[in-house]
């Protein structure tokens, strides 16, 4: 048997349980021994419930009662009595009804969760629980826990893998020999034994730092060779032309910010390079990204180059146009708009523009790539908001130039030091982290739902004094099973009831897109006071004249979300005020007070992935695809030691390719993470 052998082939396993693992998205011996348990039960101290103290504890208990009742929409909670010959406590679980089909034969059990005080009593809070009977017969009690796929028991997964055991124990090395030396680390199949078969503590502690280590390395070697590849380029020089740019900042009608000088110095000077640039231009909310875009694309523009502008929706373009033709037409500058609305007529002579190259800058949706589209020549395109565009999008834009062309990404959701490292690693970033001048910092307050009325009054009050709002709900239609706010629901009672004397427009993402458009621009230009939206106007809609941002369920938003939605408002000279309302009167979490206390999105980015994990904060995005089991993006203390052994690797010039599974995921990692 070896490691591409099917799951079918082990003892124990017929076609019955080969199914349940076949469901799980195991199939072979290999995807078995690396599906490593998500956490480890400590059952090696049993205390007797009469000596139990608050906190993690481990007892050995029947169950006597247990009964499973719906507390509201959504949640049920299961309540039992547990006993052992010193006494009885109870044990609560939220939303596992099927604890009482477990627990109710009157077996004896492991319960392992926190004591803690809830609810006016001490109760064992969600423990798990293990049949004594099905408790591995060796004295190490350290227990490993298995993600539950499709109902897939961990006792079960336990038990095939004790028949693997011999197997691990001649599992190769992935990693290159001086790494594992250099930086103390045990072997490949002492981390895998390590984490499947623990002892002691420290063996799950050294085994975790072995294979997180790993996970980095492949992450950060990835972005070296990005890097190397990126430097073989040859790029379009673009000459600095110091009268240009001072002529550009003399008619802004504003004064650039240093942080808006640094970053644009520092385009101007890649443009000067021999190879492409490929920068990350990341601002926090409000920060005037657009205008060092367009700083770079006059100095584009001034030595002959075009300049493509790729926004994620026709709004987001549309707005952009018409910033970069403030700042640039009367500089003699031509920017034009490509989006899916331009149709027939305007959008041949919009072509036959770019092509001949009466059109300096291009600024579109998706529509800028189409094959069709032909520029005459392109020197640096922008995108914004680039994690919303997969890889194989910007690889399209690449191709309509002979040289490769400079790249800057903009993005308003500041990325933590420790993401920008990894899982943006061959980019060069400059930050933006200072507001425009005049901007007042944006008051943010938590109201309880059984407040609404005072605050519905507060923000008549600026709506009367000629400013607008915006109300954010989560979902679009009520759904039964959910109590959420439903923004029709809520667009309707608004309408009807409080604010009847206001006129109010609704925007939510199954609208079609020139119906949005319509409702954004009735907003933009004054003629609504209220928008009750979903999060669709998240991202870079900009209405100066709105001061209130109200957002309904806060809670249930996730820290850089709630940034971003607060970014809508405080975008001119007047005092802007958030509104977080939480779905219950109950203490606001963490999260909502962290938001409440700092306008700061870069520090609350820290916070986010400290909270939440990279998974949950670009999951969506195409970073879904970072394989990281063990690793967690905030230990910055493991980054920097993978990030030393990435670059020695790579200056060592070692042959990747002799170590066959490291160099799979580098590959994977090379073609996720480029820009180009």
């Amino acid at each position: 048997m070896n490691l591409v052998s099917s799951l079918e082939k082990v003892k124990g396993v017929g076609a019955k349980t080969g199914e349940q693992f076949a469901l799980a998205g195991l199939r072979t011996v290999d995807d078995l021994i690396h599906f490593l348990p998500r956490a480890h039960e400590d059952f090696s101290e049993v205390v007797q419930i009469a000596n139990i103290h608050p906190g993690k504890a481990t007892i050995k208990a029947r169950c006597e009662k247990i009964a499973t009742r719906p507390v509201r929409r959504g949640l049920r909670i299961t309540t039992a009595t547990l006993a052992d010959e010193t006494g009885k406590l109870q044990a609560v679980w939220f939303n596992q009804p099927y604890r009482e089909t477990q627990l109710k034969a009157g077996d004896e059990f492991f319960f392992s969760g926190e004591f803690e005080f809830n609810y006016n009593k001490y109760q064992l809070s969600n423990p798990s629980a293990e049949k004594v009977t099905d408790m591995p017969v060796q004295t190490d009690r350290l227990l490993p826990v298995y993600r539950s796929i499709r109902g897939l028991k961990s006792q079960l997964v336990r038990k095939i893998l004790a028949e693997l055991r011999p197997l691990m124990t001649m599992l190769p090395e992935t990693l290159p020999a001086s790494v594992v030396k250099d930086e103390n680390l045990i072997s490949y199949s002492d981390a895998v034994l390590g984490m499947h078969f623990p002892k002691t503590s420290d063996d799950i502690k050294r085994a975790r730092e072995r294979l997180a280590f790993e996970e980095l390395f492949e992450l950060l070697l990835a972005s070296q060779f990005n890097r190397e590849e990126n430097a073989k380029l040859t790029g379009w020089h673009i000459p600095f032309d110091q009268k240009v740019v001072k002529e550009f900042v003399s008619q802004l009608p504003f004064e650039l910010t240093g942080a808006q000088r640094r970053a644009a110095w520092e385009i101007i000077q890649d443009f000067e390079l021999k190879i492409p640039m490929n920068r990350l231009l990341q601002g926090d909310v409000g920060s005037g990204k657009t205008v060092v875009a367009g700083l770079a694309a006059r100095q584009a523009a001034h030595a002959g180059f075009q300049s493509a502008l790729m926004a994620p929706t026709e709004i987001l373009a549309s707005q952009h146009a018409e910033t970069l033709s403030k700042l640039l037409g009367p500089l003699g500058i031509n920017v034009g708009l490509l989006t899916g609305s331009v149709k027939g007529a305007a959008r041949k002579t919009i072509y036959d523009q770019i092509a001949n190259g009466s059109v300096d800058v291009v600024v579109g949706t998706h529509a800028i790539i189409q094959e069709t589209v032909k520029f005459h020549k392109l020197g640096f395109v922008v995108i914004d908001e680039q994690h919303r565009f997969g890889v194989k999008q910007r690889q399209e834009l690449l191709k309509k130039s002979e040289h490769m062309p400079h790249l800057l990404a903009m993005t308003a959701t500041p990325i933590p030091r420790s993401l920008a490292l990894t899982v943006y690693g061959e980019l060069d970033v400059s930050i933006l982290n200072e507001l425009p001048k005049g901007r007042k910092p944006i008051a943010t307050k938590i109201w309880s739902p059984n407040s609404r009325p005072q605050l519905y009054e507060l923000i008549d009050k600026e709506l009367s004094a000629g400013r607008q709002g915006y109300v954010i709900c989560s979902l679009i239609d009520s759904n039964p099973d959910n109590e959420l706010k439903s923004v029709q629901a809520e667009y309707k009672r608004l309408q009807n009831s409080i604010f009847k004397h206001r006129q109010i427009g609704l925007l939510h993402g199954k609208m079609k897109s020139d119906e949005k458009d319509e409702v954004m621009n009735r907003f933009a230009s004054g003629e609504l006071d209220i928008l009750v939206s979903t999060t669709v106007v998240e991202v870079g809609v900009d209405v100066p004249n709105a001061t209130v941002m109200m957002i309904e369920d806060a809670d249930r938003f996730g820290l850089s979300q709630l940034h971003q939605l607060r970014g809508r408002v405080g975008r001119s000279s007047h005092q802007s005020y958030c509104y977080l309302v939480t779905s219950d009167s109950s203490k606001p979490s963490q999260r909502l007070r962290e938001i409440e206390k700092s306008n700061d999105g870069f520090y609350l980015a820290e916070v986010d992935l400290k909270l939440r994990g990279p998974g949950e904060i670009y999951g969506r995005a195409q970073h879904g695809a970072l394989n990281l089991q063990i690793a967690t993006l905030s230990d910055t203390k493991l980054i920097a030691r993978a990030q030393k052994q990435a670059k020695l690797f790579v200056k060592r010039g070692e042959d990747l390719l002799q170590y066959k599974q490291l160099a799979a995921q580098v590959e994977q990692y090379q073609r996720l993470t480029t820009l180009n």
